[in-house]
């Protein structure tokens, strides 16, 4: 494989038929005339772009969504706290942007009220905007913080925003048996290096289901090239018509030993959210 600066995965189809042998079946309306990016010469890129692709299209069509959750945080001594947020999250119009997505805290009272707000773009840096009841103002966070920890977790603003397909060039790897939650499945291992400025990451690594094409594992180098956490992705239910969400989100920082578990409740669709509810304004105003 070529030399570059690292960039992360993305999923579709394969167009080679040694790449289609190994990869499995193709969906069909991927299967002709899929355009390739420009970055791609070679058939590890274009096999790891199609995989990602693949898994990236599985997620079209939800619309809408809210969910609450529970985010325990552990420290490397074992202690634990515990906070209720909620998220609501607005589909991308197309593959040009991306999602819009509120996060908000319930619990404890010291962060009652806080909120982040994500407009997630491709090669653009993401809009992000916080707001601080104790401060009652909104806060721009700038591109070269977003690598910073969200409100003490082990996620950071950068992994708040939608990991939208054409963020990352994408470069296959192998397939691997992982285990996650006590679950065992075949995985497509692609590596994904970010295209976008500021990144706090230098290259993820990225496990994708060879069944539903959901990702279940994650593992971040920092810039210097260095493992620095991952994510587990577990307890994955089926809405509607093949719309997947993991329930059990689990983020080891192997640097510092801490830990943080997102455990999702029921999600709701198509509850009728629109590009104002994702407004700058909305979060003096509701929250």
């Amino acid at each position: 494989m070529k030399t570059k600066a690292f960039n992360p995965p993305s999923k579709s189809l394969l167009a080679l038929a040694s790449v289609l042998a190994l990869a499995g079946p193709v969906p069909t309306a991927f299967a002709q005339d899929a355009e390739l990016p420009a970055w791609v010469d070679s058939d590890s890129e274009r096999r790891g772009y199609e995989i990602a692709m693949r898994s990236d299209n599985s997620d079209n069509g939800f619309g809408d969504s809210r969910v609450e959750a529970t985010m325990t945080l552990r420290n490397a001594a074992g202690q634990e706290t515990t906070r209720q947020l909620s998220f609501q999250t607005l589909e991308r119009a197309d593959n040009t942007v991306g999602d819009k997505s509120v996060v908000v805290f319930d619990t404890p009272a010291d962060v009652q009220g806080t909120a982040l707000l994500s407009h997630a773009h491709i090669l653009e840096p993401d809009d992000q905007w916080l707001y601080l009841p104790a401060l009652a103002r909104v806060r721009r966070i700038s591109s070269a913080n977003k690598s910073g920890p969200f409100v003490g977790s082990e996620f950071a603003f950068e992994d708040f925003t939608a990991v939208e397909l054409n963020k990352y060039e994408h470069n296959y790897l192998t397939t691997e048996a992982i285990t996650v939650d006590g679950e065992t499945l075949p995985t497509d291992v692609v590596e994904r290096f970010p295209r976008y400025e500021n990144s706090g990451y230098s290259r993820q690594v990225s496990y994708i289901d060879q069944s539903i094409h959901q990702i279940r594992r994650i593992e971040f180098f920092d810039r210097r090239g260095d493992l620095l956490k991952t994510l587990d992705l577990g307890d994955y239910r089926e809405y509607g018509d093949g719309i997947w969400r993991a329930h059990r989100l689990s983020m080891t920082n192997h640097q510092t030993g801490k830990s943080t578990l997102l455990t999702y409740g029921t999600f709701e669709f198509g509850i009728g959210l629109t590009g104002n509810d994702f407004e700058r304004g909305v979060l003096e105003r509701q929250y």
